[in-house]
Order: C-alpha cells, then structure tokens, then sequence
C-alpha cells in the first residue's frame, strides 16, 4: 500500500468522523439519537459510525467536546476579524446561541451517560468560561466595558440563552438578549453604535 492510499485513507476517515459529528450534533439537538439515521445522514454505514463511536455514550461525549472545541477555537478569529464589542457581539448572539440550544438537547443525553460526563461537563464549563473571558478582557483593553467586570458573571448573565426557542426567532431574542446585557457592561460613554439608552 502507497503512503498516497494510506493518507487518501486517514482523510476519508477524518470527514466521516466529523459528518457523523456534525449529523449527530443535529439528531441530538432534536432529541433523537438513532445510529441508523445518523449513517443514513450522514452519507456512511451505520458500521461506520460504531467504529468510530461505539456506544451511544461515546457518541454523546464526542459531540458535546466537538462543540465545546468550536465554541473556543473561534475565538481568536472573531477577535482578529471584528472589533472586541462586535466579536463579542457575535460569539454570543451566533456561537454561544447554538452551543446552548444544542447542550439542550444533549443534556438529557449526558444524563445516561457514565460519571465521565461530569469530568466533561466541568472541563467544557472552564473551557468556555476561558473563551468569554478572551473577550471580556479584549473588550476591557478596548475601553468598551467596565474595568471591573468578572467574565463568570458575565457568561451567567448570558445563561438566558438557554430559554430560547429554537423554533421561534431565536436569533432576534439573542440579539435582544446580548444587547440588554451589554448595556450593563458597557463603560460611561461606550455604548456601541446606534446603541445609546
């Protein structure tokens, strides 16, 4: 066997890793988690997706990190595409919005899992915990919040996005949601534009 039909291989592996993944983020989300759907989503064997999975538990742990992973590793990017208030803007109203509604869904499902749910839980709360306080602290260097906020303050005030519907206008309710929470954040004279109470 070629080193080409070797990493040929290891590539279609990792893209069924993550179409499986990204399937199941979805299944879950809606509260359904049925291997047979996921492959046939998925565009895979269901033989595929217990290789790479194999108990409903793994594949609950593995979606849930996944989306802890993206909900931090997009951090830097925002912060290098958008200013601080509109990074933050966005990860909360676009990313954490999703996160959220999706750990909804997977809530019940980290339920039935071991007790190695509760190490994940406790990780991904201080891995997101890290990412809003990035922004925070991008946010302090820029002027545009209060020196003395405390990002763990901060990301429970942006708790309240759980509540959202997925089925109704979400993405309106999150803006509203963040935006009422920035006003509070928000330093004397650094209300964002078109902002000002």
């Amino acid at each position: 066997m070629t080193t080409g039909s070797v990493s040929h291989r290891r590539a279609d592996t990792r893209r069924n890793h993550e179409r499986i993944l990204a399937v199941a983020a979805q299944s879950i989300a809606a509260g359904e988690l049925s291997f047979n759907t996921i492959a046939k989503q998925a565009g895979v064997g269901v033989g595929t997706v217990y290789r790479h999975f194999p108990t409903p538990e793994a594949l609950v742990l593995a979606v849930y990190e996944r989306e802890v992973r993206h909900l931090v590793g997009v951090v830097p990017g925002l912060l290098d595409s958008h200013s601080p208030e509109q990074a933050f803007r966005t990860w909360a109203t676009d990313h954490l919005t999703h996160y959220l509604m999706t750990k909804r869904g997977l809530a019940a499902a980290l339920q039935t899992a071991s007790t190695a749910a509760g190490d994940v839980a406790a990780h991904a709360y201080q891995a997101v915990l890290g990412a809003a306080s990035t922004l925070v602290e991008a946010n302090i260097r820029a002027g545009t919040v209060r020196a003395d906020l405390d990002p763990e303050t901060v990301l429970r005030g942006l708790s309240g996005l759980l509540h959202l519907d997925p089925d109704s206008d979400w993405q309106r309710h999150a803006e509203s949601l963040t935006d009422l929470l920035w006003r509070g954040m928000a330093a004397d004279g650094a209300r964002g534009p078109d902002r000002a109470l």
